[in-house]
């Protein structure tokens, strides 16, 4: 179920490599010192690097802090509709 803060809105914001700020955070999938994954309205994004630590969640505003050494920020592909035949042919 989607937040009604997070409708499509989606921010993200990188400060030195050192801490990001998420909103628009549907929910975290699962988190430890190496790896991030959370929800957004785009899809799956993946936060990666060392000593990674969440300072800050609010699922009721929608937004994240995350503080470490971020080395990669990686959003899922999102799945295409159409089955799998709308998959084979695009």
């Amino acid at each position: 179920m989607q937040n009604a803060n997070s409708s499509a809105e989606h921010t993200l914001t990188l400060v030195g490599r050192s801490a990001c700020t998420v909103t628009g955070v549907e929910d975290v999938d699962c988190f430890n010192e190496q790896v991030v994954v959370l929800r957004t309205p785009l899809g799956a994004l993946t936060l990666s690097g060392e000593g990674l630590n969440i300072s800050q969640l609010n699922l009721e505003d929608g937004r994240l802090v995350v503080e470490g050494e971020i080395a990669a920020i990686e959003y899922a592909q999102r799945r295409k509709s159409g089955g799998f035949l709308g998959r084979l042919f695009s």
